[in-house]
Formats: structure tokens, sequence, C-alpha cells
């Protein structure tokens, strides 16, 4: 491969690196992906090691992650016993299974932390000395479970949409940012 083309692949993949790393992923997930999505064939395990340098038991494991997030498909060749993979190319597919398991898991778990943390100060035995710091407390902790609860239904309202409707949410920002 051409030495250009070999810089600004392994500048991808660094990229899709830190944007995984980002959204609370493994960095090798983002590398593995960055991989299968710049490969123009389905690639295996056993390439991807070779081209993302990390162990087989770390690809094999990022690559199920990517699997359950489904942005990759696994494909079978026939008379060959490995498994063989290409990249979910609809970005907007790719956000919606994203935000649908970051919602299941940190994202809820965070959403019912401040909610009991709330319920704990305004149950709390304060005594009248520090009333001012609990309802100090109380103020900023309502601010972010408010704000969490409309970035909640946020996501809740982008997951549901179908394809069509992201897509034109898509050319709508991006003929907003293209006025600019």
């Amino acid at each position: 491969m051409d030495e250009d083309l070999t810089r600004a692949r392994a500048h991808f993949i660094q990229g899709m690196s830190r944007i995984t790393y980002f959204w609370g992923f493994p960095k090798a997930m983002g590398a593995i992906y960055g991989a299968i999505y710049l490969s123009p064939d389905p690639i295996s395990l056993d390439e991807l090691v070779e081209q993302v340098n990390v162990s087989k038991g770390a690809v094999s494991t990022n690559v199920c992650l990517l699997e359950r997030l489904n942005m990759v498909d696994k494909h079978l060749q026939v008379g060959d016993r490995k498994d063989y993979y290409t990249a979910e190319t609809d970005f907007w597919q790719v956000m919606k299974n994203i935000m649908q398991e970051r919602e299941k898991n940190e994202f809820a778990l965070a959403l019912r932390t401040v909610g009991e943390s709330l319920d704990m100060v305004g149950e709390a035995e304060v005594p009248p000395d520090e009333a001012e710091l609990a309802a100090f407390y109380q103020e900023r902790m309502r601010s972010m479970k408010g704000f969490f609860d409309q970035l909640d239904n946020l996501v809740t309202m982008l997951i549901s949409l179908d394809t069509m409707r992201l897509n034109a949410l898509m050319r709508f920002f991006a003929n907003s940012k293209s006025k600019e």
C-alpha cells in the first residue's frame, strides 16, 4: 500500500480510537472498527490482529462488543473456518445503537443516582447551621436531574426515529452548518 495511504489509514484508525474512548468504550474497539470500516473486503480476526497490533483475545472481545452494538456484521465463507467482518456504514444507525447501549447502562445509572442523592438530601436531618448548604445541594441536584430528564427524553426520541427521519435531520444539520 502507498505510504501516504498507510499514514492516512493509521491516522483515521487513531481517530476512531479517540472517538470510542470518548463514548466510554475501549480504544481498541475504535481501532478495530476503523480497520474494518476501511477494509474493502470482509476481514478476519487474524488480519485485524496484524493491522491493529493488539492481541487476538482483545480483538475477539472487541469484535463481540461491536457485534452487540450492530456496528459490524459477521460473514461466513464456504470452506473457511474463519469468521469475517464488515462494518455498518449507516452512522445514524451506529449512533442509535450506541445511544441505546449507553441509555440502558451508564445513563440510567447516573440518572437514578442523581435522583437518589436528591432524595437523600431531602430526607436528611440537617443541623440548622447546614440548612443553607442542604438547600444549595437540593437546588443544584434538582437542576441536574431536570437536565438529565430532558436529555433522557431527547435520547429516547432520537432512538425512536426511523432512518428516513434521521436522514432528514442529518440533512437539516448539514444545511445549517454550511450556512455559517
